[in-house]
């Protein structure tokens, strides 16, 4: 649910408050005690604090409303900033109020405070911006942010069509369809609300388009993986550095692991991991490694009838797990599994709690899936089904 603005607007101001005052205290503290508790030496050094502090308040302020506070590591960045340039700006206006002529000594003057008297102030406000104000800030808006729903994809290689096939036979695959169908997937995730975001072009990596096998996201981890086809192993290179420009912390599954996107699947705080083909132990032995502390179980799931876990099963907001049951393996280790009855309907994109996407060849299992109170939005993607794709390895989704 997305915070009002007047929360918005309170946290923001709570949140620099809480920094000015900080800073403001701190620096005047360290003064106090370098100048070996003179009071005398606050008569000099107050002006430069104050004025210091009122343009990190109004800074500060702007900032946060802006969305400075929205991201941890927004807010390191935007606090160094501000650090810097409020620091700047109240000298200034001291300089103004005192009639100081900016000459070039003056500017020299001012440039040296920034080792010199003014060191406390600046370094007070870029720690207490990402820390205490971000603190503040989020307690004020009560963690109401609008859900972050950032969809990465990637746009098809020019060689598409000769993407690995493995449990089905090769078709003939129409490079042209597929580019617009593409398109028209990439459009029905922007028009359920998500952002899109594209991973750089890879035209020689057939493969690429299916780029949810690149990486796993677990809310702010994202974890970087190694396929099992040798053929995709240079694929992840661009996704990390899609996933690093989101902000995510970063890791990675380390030969001889292997791990590929397509085998995970998340319901709730347990984590299916297909054991196939492209996954190996090693590979599901680091994930489980990685994600344990996150608070996430993996359960290792057989496969021998389908090129990935998500190919067989895949799961509903309820967490149901549905899949065509003579391509899963052992069904009975899910929780609760219902099955559908076409090849094409197992794989789901939870768009929101009441919608999901789906493919249009599987009009029987949409229905199904509609009778459960579900909007479905349907999705042609039969050039990319002849390659053991479906909805859900042409994006990874960012909650």
């Amino acid at each position: 649910m997305t915070s009002s603005w007047g929360r918005r607007l309170a946290a923001s101001i709570s949140a620099a408050v809480a920094v000015a005052a900080i800073a403001f205290v701190a620096s005047t503290f360290v003064i106090l005690v370098a100048s070996q508790l003179n009071s005398a030496a606050l008569a000099t050094t107050t002006p430069y604090v104050g004025w210091n502090s009122l343009a990190a308040l109004v800074l500060g302020f702007v900032a946060a409303l802006l969305g400075a506070m929205d991201r941890r590591w927004i807010a390191v960045v935007t606090g160094i900033v501000l650090a810097l340039v409020s620091t700047l700006l109240g000298t200034l206006v001291l300089f103004t109020v005192l009639k100081v002529t900016l000459s070039g000594d003056a500017w020299g003057q001012l440039l040296q405070s920034f080792i010199g008297i003014n060191l406390p102030f600046w370094l007070s406000v870029a720690i207490a911006f990402p820390t205490a104000g971000y603190a503040v800030f989020r307690a004020v808006d009560g963690g109401e942010r609008a859900e972050r729903r950032i969809a990465l994809v990637r746009i098809p290689a020019g060689n598409l069509a000769e993407g690995l096939t493995t449990h089905i036979d090769r078709q003939p695959v129409d490079t042209e369809l597929a580019d617009k169908q593409w398109d028209g997937y990439v459009a029905a995730l922007s028009q359920a609300g998500w952002q899109t975001v594209e991973v750089a072009s890879a035209d020689r990596l057939a493969d690429s388009v299916f780029v949810e096998d690149t990486a796993v996201v677990f809310g702010d981890t994202a974890v970087i993986t190694l396929p099992g086809a040798e053929s995709r192993q240079a694929e992840p290179a661009g996704t990390e550095a899609a996933l690093r420009a989101q902000g995510l912390r970063l890791e990675r599954i380390e030969a001889p692991g292997t791990l590929e996107g397509g085998d995970v699947l998340k319901v709730g705080s347990t984590v299916y991991v297909g054991r196939g083909g492209r996954t190996n132990a090693e590979g599901v032995r680091q994930l489980r490694a990685i994600v344990a502390p996150l608070g996430y179980s993996v359960v290792a799931v057989p496969m021998t009838k389908a090129l990935h876990l998500k190919t067989a099963v895949t799961a509903l907001p309820d967490g149901t797990v549905i899949g065509y049951e003579p391509i899963v393996d052992e069904p009975r280790i899910f929780e609760r599994f219902l099955p559908v009855p076409e090849a094409e309907g197992t794989a789901v994109v939870v768009l929101s709690e009441d919608t999901v996407l789906m493919s249009s060849s599987a009009p029987q299992s949409v229905a199904l899936v509609e009778s459960l109170g579900y909007t479905v939005v349907q999705v042609d993607i039969s050039e990319f089904e002849k390659l053991e794709g479906c909805v859900t390895c042409l994006s990874i989704r960012i909650r």
